[in-house]
């Protein structure tokens, strides 16, 4: 059998397993408690910012906002406050990536817009790969953050000012189409939902605009937090963009003139190198096999000279992939690292039928391939039952054991073993994740 990822039989039950065969291998919705008031921060957070031709550009901000509403004491939460809604759910949150959005600038009156907002962003996403291939990889949770004014600050220009429960606003730092938010705020209504691995906020504004917050972890286990409008339809980029920061640990891949030229060690990204193609290819590292292959943003991969805001001494894989400005698809090496990503968090393979269950031949079983193409194998007591492969669905009655079993009155091994074979992942090393197996105890 290969090596994966494995989720087997309950501890106890696996443990006299494997001593009796001698080595086989083997409620959403609730009510909110009040924000507590942001305490004194000198937090600030390296963000980027989006103009609507598409080019990025960085800044610091400051992590509260001064458009915060506070709680007021004595007062229940407003109506729907901290409810949470599954927009998608294709399963248990340990086996999926958890996506989170919440609402701001929407009034409780207004909450089934922002659900409405949430799941227009989130088909904005997976219209990019490789969102598209791997939607069955996740769930997306809508968070109400109830707000006591409808809008956000900034907008429709930097006078305006309303009081909402992330504080959401534009002219973040000066810059009209940079949309900050309360970073605590913004970390208590994701605790909300069942599991937090991305997070994203809606503001309630037509006007385009957003952030991405890259250097921020949260105890909850996201990383970063990207911010968009829920009414422009082009914001969904930015969301895709900064995913690629949270997900998929790329780099940008734009430069800033006057920055120099980068005289640093090998960056950890996979996505930028100070390695020209020639010397890449020699030492087998970074993007060497995807040199010369067609990439889906346009072009060949090769090595072009500015990135990582430099615009010499590093190199990007392509022209000018997403990572370099709006509007554009991962490049090979980006869409490689995307899909590792993914599954970092999710598995390729699950079932309804929990690992603890000990299962009889009257039993029928069934596994879920959330990515289409997934290969499927079933192994007894380690040895692959070649007949099976493929089927998701079991009927224990028909599975045979081995006649030459040593103990056959003990219980059996079954164990499924799925392999995601997709040509977009090259490396080695990340191919690792694309292979997760599930194991039962069966009488048979």
């Amino acid at each position: 059998m290969p090596t994966h990822r494995t989720r087997t039989a309950a501890p106890l039950l696996a443990s006299a397993l494997a001593v009796a065969l001698l080595g086989a291998t083997p409620a959403l919705a609730a009510p909110a408690a009040p924000p507590a008031p942001n305490p004194p921060t000198a937090t600030r957070h390296q963000v980027e910012a989006f103009t609507e031709d598409g080019t990025i550009s960085r800044t610091t901000v400051p992590g509260a906002s001064p458009f915060t509403a506070p709680p007021a004491p004595g007062i229940a939460p407003l109506k729907g406050d901290g409810d949470v809604t599954a927009l998608v759910r294709n399963g248990a949150p340990a086996d999926k990536l958890d996506v989170v959005v919440i609402g701001d600038g929407y009034t409780a009156e207004e909450q089934d817009r922002f659900r409405a907002d949430a799941a227009e962003k989130w088909r904005e996403i997976t219209a990019v790969e490789p969102y598209a291939t791997y939607r069955g990889l996740f769930n997306v949770w809508a968070v109400s953050a109830v707000s006591p004014e409808s809008g956000v600050s900034g907008d429709p220009d930097q006078g305006t000012v309303r009081h909402t429960a992330l504080g959401a606003y534009f002219w973040c730092d000066g810059v009209e189409r940079l949309l900050c938010v309360d970073d605590k705020a913004v970390d208590r209504y994701a605790a909300k939902a069942p599991q937090a691995d991305l997070v994203l906020v809606v503001a309630n504004s037509a006007k385009y605009g957003g952030a991405g917050y890259n250097d921020l972890t949260s105890p909850l286990g996201y990383e970063g937090i990207a911010t968009v409008a829920g009414g422009n339809a082009r914001s969904g980029q930015i969301a895709v963009h900064e995913t690629g920061h949270s997900l998929g640990k790329l780099a940008d891949e734009y430069a800033y003139d006057g920055q120099g030229t980068y005289q640093g060690a090998e960056p950890a990204e996979a996505n930028i190198s100070t390695l020209t193609a020639d010397r890449m290819r020699e030492q087998g590292t970074k993007w060497s096999r995807w040199l010369g292959r067609t990439s889906p943003d346009g072009g060949t991969v090769g090595t072009y000279e500015g990135g990582g805001y430099y615009p010499a001494g590093l190199y990007r894989p392509t022209e000018n992939s997403i990572m370099r400005s709006l509007g554009r698809e991962f490049n090979l090496p980006g869409r490689e690292a995307m899909i590792a990503g993914f599954y970092r968090h999710a598995t390729p393979l699950t079932s309804a039928t929990p690992t603890d269950t000990w299962l009889t031949a009257a039993d029928h079983l069934s596994v879920d391939l959330p990515v289409t193409g997934t290969r499927l194998r079933w192994y007894l007591d380690g040895r692959e039952l070649t007949e099976l492969r493929g089927r998701t669905t079991l009927d224990l009655a028909a599975v045979r054991p081995s006649a030459h079993r040593p103990f056959p009155r003990l219980p059996y091994l079954l164990t499924a073993v799925a392999t995601d074979p997709t040509p977009a992942v090259a490396d080695p090393d990340l191919r690792e994740n694309l292979t997760a197996s599930l194991s039962w105890l069966v009488t048979l």
